[in-house]
């Protein structure tokens, strides 16, 4: 039996002010007809005999966004985590309580926040994942790159066969433009799509061989979940979380591991990663500028990206070129395109 694990945290920072802490970018519908976190869910219903199969990670402040965006979604299939430890927390934490209700099933971990245009080919390339997945082994869905990309890690494989599990050789964090463009160019690497698939015996012995400290928070997590999680239970497994070190999933297991598999995919995935990706989404005017939900008048002004409207006053760019404007009852963004990397930076200063 296939299960899913839908992460769902996030900090709303890479979309301020269109995302916030408890609404982030997973909430967002300007990239689809519904909020991604809806679309995520609705891809992989056709994969289930039950929507109960499918759960979803998060914390405390975007629950009420949640429920809203899925009111089908149960209770017991929302995991909510006690705090941020990364992914490697999230995924332990998650892939424990799924084996609760169901102990023999394959995890299927995706992003609630990815965006798939062929969802047919995706689903696919799961059932191979879940198949390949049977033998002590973790899969993952690799991306054939379409140009060379700064933003993603990569995955290096000998060979590159569409739907064909290949095993990884090595984890690369993202490149610079020029090994990027290497990386690209030799058809040797894939795009790292942080979707994972696994039996949960194959996850604890990893953690136990390359994170070890992580074993004992598994066996003492095992020992504290139950089906009915009151406040003891949650005092319990905070204080578990609590001293867990950060790590991805990456980091504490794959980049180290020798028995990751690969499927190179192709189904028009986008991990919409901040701004810029409504430049690679959306069309553009004739200036070469990205305008969603606003009428700006604009001379000698190029390249940009223009979003918003929450009032009646008139926008007007003059010889403004390659930055970002975005309005929103949360506030405003003016930034150039290649600061917005500073983003999370710059909203940690106005807490202070």
């Amino acid at each position: 039996m296939n299960c899913f694990l839908i992460l769902a945290g996030g900090r709303g920072e890479r979309f301020w002010p269109l995302s916030t802490e408890r609404k982030p970018k997973q909430f967002l519908s300007y990239f689809s007809d519904k909020p991604l976190i809806v679309k995520a869910y609705e891809r992989v219903l056709p994969l289930v005999d039950e929507k109960k199969q499918i759960f979803v990670s998060t914390d405390f402040a975007q629950v009420p966004a949640l429920k809203e965006a899925i009111p089908s979604l149960e209770q017991q299939n929302i995991i909510v985590e006690p705090t941020f430890k990364d992914t490697a927390a999230a995924i332990a934490y998650g892939s424990l309580i799924i084996s609760k209700y169901y102990p023999d099933s394959t995890i299927i971990v995706l992003s609630s926040d990815h965006l798939i245009r062929d969802e047919k080919e995706f689903r696919k390339i799961l059932t191979i994942a879940a198949e390949k997945a049977q033998s002590p082994v973790i899969v993952t869905l690799g991306i054939k790159p379409t140009y060379p990309e700064t933003g993603y890690g990569y995955i290096e494989v000998n060979e590159a066969p569409i739907g064909r599990p290949v095993p990884s050789l090595r984890f690369h964090e993202k490149p610079n433009a020029d090994c990027a463009r290497e990386y690209f160019e030799s058809g040797h690497f894939l795009w790292n799509s942080g979707m994972f698939v696994f039996r949960l015996s194959t996850l604890l012995a990893a953690f136990g061989k390359y994170s070890p400290e992580y074993l004992s928070f598994f066996n003492e997590l095992g020992k504290v979940i139950s089906f009915n999680q009151g406040k003891t239970t949650a005092d319990k497994v905070l204080s578990l979380f609590s001293p867990l070190p950060k790590k991805s999933i990456d980091f504490a297991v794959l980049e180290k591991a020798d028995n990751v598999f690969v499927i190179p995919s192709s189904f028009g995935w986008d991990d919409v990663g901040n701004f810029l990706a409504f430049d690679r989404l959306f069309s553009h005017d004739q200036c070469n500028n990205v305008v969603v939900d606003s009428d700006p008048v604009s001379v000698d002004s190029n390249d940009n990206i223009i979003i918003g409207k929450i009032s009646d006053k008139k926008i007007v760019l003059l010889g403004i070129n390659n930055c970002i404007i975005v309005d929103s009852d949360n506030g405003l963004l003016i930034s150039s395109k290649i600061a917005i990397g500073q983003l999370k930076s710059a909203l940690e200063k106005t807490k202070r």
